[in-house]
This record gives structure tokens, sequence and C-alpha cells, in this order.
């Protein structure tokens, strides 16, 4: 709640997931940012109650601060968490090649490293530990046709 004090909470979330797949709805969660050192550990919880009111499946980001962004969680971080802040700010540094706000495709969402590392393996145990992710999706194509030539505009 402290990261996201205006959004519903957990119990509230699990709720709708538990009854819109308890009506036949796939359902998933989105998991981020991962914060090194600061919310990682709560990965194996999540999934788990994600998994307990039907969810089954999950993606993750890895926290990358862009822009403004790096000042904000700056001073949040050391404002909240003072005891430890410094541990997490280069956690994250260690995360990206040195910075915060690294920016390469395939990597700024994911991290590199041994920090990002044992996230990602985290997240794959935990779902082949809770199921999730394992499924195909089998998409009923028969009611789509491509459509015409688009119309003169003018």
């Amino acid at each position: 709640r402290m990261m996201e004090p205006r959004t519903v909470t957990a119990k509230q979330k699990l709720k709708v997931i538990n009854e819109l797949s308890s009506a036949g709805v796939r359902m998933g969660i989105m998991m981020g940012p991962m914060i090194p050192g600061l919310n990682e550990h709560e990965m194996q919880r999540i999934m788990k109650a994600a998994a307990d009111n039907g969810a089954t499946f999950t993606a993750y980001t890895f926290i990358r601060l862009n822009g403004a962004i790096k000042f904000l969680f700056h001073d949040w971080l050391f404002k909240n968490f003072p005891n430890h802040a410094e541990k997490v700010w280069h956690l994250i540094e260690q995360s990206h090649d040195g910075k915060v706000n690294d920016s390469r495709w395939g990597v700024r969402m994911r991290g590199e490293g041994s920090i990002a590392e044992m996230v990602a393996q985290q997240y794959k145990k935990y779902g082949k530990l809770y199921k999730m992710n394992a499924e195909e999706w089998h998409l009923d194509r028969s009611k789509f046709s491509v459509p015409g030539r688009q119309g003169k505009l003018f």
C-alpha cells in the first residue's frame, strides 16, 4: 500500500480475479515493478494468492527509473526506507549496468546481472510451482476474417 496508496487493496483485486475466473474469464496478474531489496521477496506470496483465486498466468517487470522518475523514486525511497535505501538503490544500479535508467531493448524491463537473474529464477520457480504460465492459448479464429481494403477518406 505504501507504493500505491490510491489503488484498490490486494484483497479487492483478488476478489475480482476470483469472481471473473469463476465466471470463465481467463485471469492473470502483472507484478511490477519488482524492486530488489524492497519487494521481490513478496513474489511467491503474490503468485500463490493469485493462483488460489483462479489466475492462470503472470508477468512481471523489473524496476527501471527513466527520466524524472529517477529523482522522485530516490526521494521517496530515502524518505520511507532510510535504513536500507542505499542498499536498494545500489541493487537497482547493479541490475542496470551501473545506472537506474537503462533503456536498452530487451534489458530495460528485466534488468541484467545476478540480482535480475535471481528475480527471473524466482519467477520461473513459482510459476511452475503454482502452475501459472504453463497453459497454451487456444484462440477461436473461425470468426475472424481479414478486413478488406480501407475505403477512401476523401
